[in-house]
Formats: C-alpha cells, structure tokens, sequence
C-alpha cells in the first residue's frame, strides 16, 4: 500500500468532500479507504428507491440500539452508509442545513468560529442551488440541490397552505433567510439522480494522481506511536496491511464508527477501554458520549382522492417509473417524495424552531411498504432540538464487533413534552381548511389518543429514529472534559489525529444532517490546509420578533 500525507478513514459524506478539497494541491498526497464497494447500482442512484439501499447490508451496516428504556425496550435500526458515499448514498436526500441559531449555538458550546457567520460560506462554496446563488444560497459549488419535481401534487401546495391557515408563516427558502413557517422541501438530487457526495465530490477527482481511493477495506485501528497517529492498520480481502501518513489521519468514518475507531485504538474513556479489553493510549472521556438523534413519528391520514404515491406501489407501475427513469431520469422515480416540509416552533419563548415536518403523499413505512390498503398521506414530525443523551461503547478489541448503543430518547421529560406538542398541533395543521378535500380518517395515532398518558403511551410504541445519529466526538472548549476535539477538528491530547464528519457536532442541528455534515468537511479541509478561513458572512437571518410571546 502507498503511504500518503493524509489518510482519510470513510469515503463518506464527508471523506470524499475532504478526498477532494486536499488533493486540489496535486503535492498533496491523499489516501481514502472505505470498508464498502461500489456506488453503482440503480437502488443507489434512483432516488425514489431510497428505502431498497437503506435496507440492504451490502451497503448499510445496520447497527442497531440495546433495548430503549423510554420506547418499551425496543431496539431501534441505525442504518450508516458502507458504500461509496457513506451515508450519502443511502439517506433519504433531504437538504436541510439547520436554523441560523444552531450554530451559533456551537460556539456558545466552545467550537470557536463554527458560528453562522463562519459556516455560512462553506455551505455556499459547496452547494449550486438550482434557484442559483444569493447572499445565502450557493451557485458554483459541487453538490447540486433542487425541490425534485415541483410539487405537482396538488397535496403539497395543501400543505403549505393549511400551515398559513393555521397562523404559520410561510417560506420561500428555509435554506435561506428565513428557516421558519411552511414552504417546498430540498433535495440532493442532480439531473433526477442522487447527487451524493460520491458523485458530487469524488468522482470528478478519482483519477488525480495524488489520490488513492481503496475500497473493500475494513480499518482495523489507527497505529499510535506514543500519543501521535502515524497510520492505520486495515484488513482486505482477508489480508492486514498498514498505511503511514506523514502528516495526519483523519476520521470520516460517521457518529458510529470514528468513536468506535477511536476506542479500539485505545483512545477513550479508560473504564470504557479496559472493558473491552482495549490498552488505553489516552484517557479522553468524551469519546462516544453526548450521542445525540432525532426520533420521529409517522402521523398517517387516509385521503378521499386517489392520488397519493400508494396508488403505484404495485410491481406494474414500479416498472413503469423504473422505466421512464432508467431511460429518461425523469417522473416520480427522480424525486424523494418530500416536495414540502415546515419548520416551527412549539410553543412561546422559543426563538427558533424546534419541531421538523416532511410532507409526504403517501401512507407507508421507511421499507417503502404500504402501511394500509387505500390511498393515504403523512407527515414525519418529531421535536428537533431533544435534551436527551446516550452513549456508544465498543464492546471488544475487534473493530468488526458492532459496539453498544444506546440513545436514551425521551429520558427528558421536555423530550416527551415537545412530542405531546407535535401530536396537538399536527391534528391543528391537518384540521384547517386547505386539507379538507382530501383529509380523510387518521390512522394513526388515531382520533382515540388524546391525553398526555395515551399520546405518551403511543410515542414510546411508535417513535421511530430519523436516523441523524450525531455528536460522539464533540467539539468543545479546553475546560469542557468531555469535548473529544479543539475547535480545528484536532483529537485532543493527541498529534497527527482529527475527526470530521457528524461526530464533531456539540448539538445536533434542527433538522437533516447530510447538508451541515458536507459543510463541516468544507470548513474542516481548509483548517487541515491550514488555508485562512472563508471570510465570515454579513447576514441577518430570520428571528420570528414575536417569538416571546407567540407560538406563532
């Protein structure tokens, strides 16, 4: 194996952006390794077919939490990407960069210059918005962003105008100015094909001669030479191997797999460490803690009209949008589904949204199974921004053991308080007048779940996780023990060893975690560079002024 400057753990999300940034110096040398194979597949590519990838273990490890405590201990699926890609190439594509205040938050949490001001530029630089470039949106970057196919179904638009019946503000571009009210949701998706990072950001580099992309390689550790990285151990094709970096190893290995790198390579929380039958190199507490995700639940109407998306569910009309989209890349096989979204807050005293809702018209699981027979629609709603916090803990030396997991969702009581308000203010929504010709029964929770006890009760049975797993090597200030990282992406206590990917977050964001993932990675490659940062952006996003006193 060749021996690089820089050697990239997970050609993810963010690898392949930082695979991409760091070779643009062709005296550069870059080695990206990924555990997974090739992005070419029409399940991966399609973005309809979103749920098939998700859900094939060729390309998704499929971790899975020990039993929830607060969700009737069941054990909750963790898809990540092990693909080309990472995860990119097997979410649901939906571009959300997060509210303003989000990072503005992080500073506050001890990640200096990750403000919005400071991270603004670097969702600009990466993005090409295909409304084009303002003082918010990006116009020249990489990672092409658009609404799929226009909202054509008339259930969309209903949406959106139910929430302004409701007393919500409506907005053009939550990407933009304003994050809060009702308006069409954005994807990654490029000419009706998945614009993940791996076709976004790797595949127009591969054949730089400064980079070395290696796939089907499982990263054993990485090999520490008293408290400095100086390469990596990976397995291949049943064979062990080392690769040395002369001048740094970098995580991009995802929320799950950077802390559980970091750990069997003996860099964690000591007690941790030597449960696992692991030496430890360097004490550092916060590694795999402050886990943080978003849980959701599926709020499902019938419809009276048949128009939804459970109307072509059947072998013959998935042909025939394979079809139209295998030779035209068009129609409904070139959309996510998710055309409109809203962001609001949930009650009085909140300045920036705390609840997410994904439109969609149809009635079905994450599986892409019909959830009843009929005609349908729903909304993913859950509380954005949760108070709750678990933990990941490798459970052996042996980098292929999937780790412990636990999320602790609804541990907080304000968790399971914010769920009570999106059940009420859902059913509000729904109620108004725009949703009338076409609302029908409520399947589910159901008309019946009305008190706190029994919409409680329902929560715990049926929250289910957005899959936005985050905040496991946080970044945070020199007096914050459990802060994994400085606010350069650095492995605290240690030299020649970084983290970029979702891992890094101190809060989670409110909303989708690919978009502000890829900005880290643009950010993070500057700081590795050791180019001067992007000059801070001069803008004043939206706050809604009554948000004191007013819900909405």
């Amino acid at each position: 194996m060749k021996d690089a400057d820089f050697i990239i753990v997970g050609a993810g999300s963010a690898g392949c952006v930082l695979a991409n940034r760091l070779t643009e110096d062709p005296a550069c040398r870059v080695v990206l390794i990924e555990a997974g194979g090739s992005d070419r597949s029409i399940f991966i590519q399609m973005p309809t077919a979103l749920s098939i990838p998700m859900n094939m273990a060729k390309y998704n490890w499929a971790f899975e939490s020990e039993p929830e405590p607060f969700l009737d201990n069941r054990r909750m699926h963790c898809p990540r990407g092990k693909v080309l890609g990472g995860s990119s190439s097997i979410n649901g594509m939906v571009y959300v960069r997060g509210h303003a205040r989000d990072f503005d938050e992080w500073e506050e949490h001890g990640a200096s210059g990750w403000n919005y001001s400071g991270c603004l530029p670097y969702f600009q630089k990466a993005e090409t918005w295909i409304g084009g470039g303002d003082n918010f949106r990006g116009g020249k970057g990489p990672l092409h962003t658009c609404n799929g196919n226009g909202m054509q179904n008339p259930l969309y638009h209903a949406f959106i105008e139910a929430g302004a019946q409701a007393g919500y503000p409506v907005t053009g571009d939550y990407n933009g100015q304003q994050q809060e009210g009702f308006g069409p949701m954005h994807m990654t998706v490029r000419n009706g094909v998945r614009e993940s990072t791996a076709n976004a950001y790797l595949r127009p580099v591969r054949k730089r001669p400064n980079l070395d992309v290696i796939t089907q390689a499982m990263t054993r550790r990485v090999i520490m030479e008293g408290k400095r990285a100086v390469g990596v151990e990976i397995e291949r094709g049943g064979k062990r191997s080392t690769i040395r970096a002369s001048r740094e190893v970098i995580l991009s290995a995802g929320s799950i797999g950077s802390p559980a790198l970091l750990q069997v390579s003996g860099i964690g929380p000591a007690s941790t460490l030597k449960s696992a039958g692991v030496d430890v190199v360097h004490d550092l507490a916060g590694v795999g803690e402050n886990l943080q995700d978003h849980l959701e639940v599926y709020f499902q109407f019938s419809c009276k009209q048949p128009i939804t998306l459970n109307g072509k569910l059947d072998p013959f009309n998935k042909l025939l949008i394979g079809a139209r989209w295998f030779f035209f890349k068009s129609g409904l096989g070139a959309t996510n589904h998710f055309e409109s979204c809203a962001f609001i807050r949930s009650k009085a005293g909140i300045e920036w949204p705390d609840i997410q809702y994904h439109f969609l018209p149809a009635a079905m699981r994450y599986d892409g199974q019909a959830a009843f027979d009929g005609h349908g629609f729903q909304v993913h709603v859950g509380p954005n921004k949760p108070k709750s916090r678990g933990r990941m803990h490798i459970k052996s030396p042996d980098a292929r053991d999937k780790p412990k997991i636990i999320f602790n969702y609804l541990e907080d009581e304000a968790d399971r308080e914010g769920f009570r308000a999106c059940i009420r203010l859902t059913r509000e929504i729904i109620g108004q007048e725009a949703m009338a010709p076409y609302r029908n029964e409520e399947i589910q929770p159901g008309a019946d779940i009305l008190s706190d006890a029994e919409i409680d009760t329902w929560i715990r049975a049926n929250g289910e996780s957005a899959y936005h797993p985050s905040c496991t090597c946080k970044m945070g200030r020199d007096d914050d023990p459990m802060a994994v990282l400085d606010s350069e992406c650095r492995v605290r206590g240690t030299e020649g060893l970084r983290v970029v990917d979702s891992s890094i977050f101190p809060t989670i964001p409110n909303g989708n975690l690919n978009a502000p993932t890829i900005m880290v990675a643009e950010r993070a490659a500057d700081l590795i560079i050791g180019r001067t940062p992007l000059p801070p952006a001069d803008v004043n996003p939206w706050i809604n002024p009554g948000h004191k006193s007013q819900q909405r």
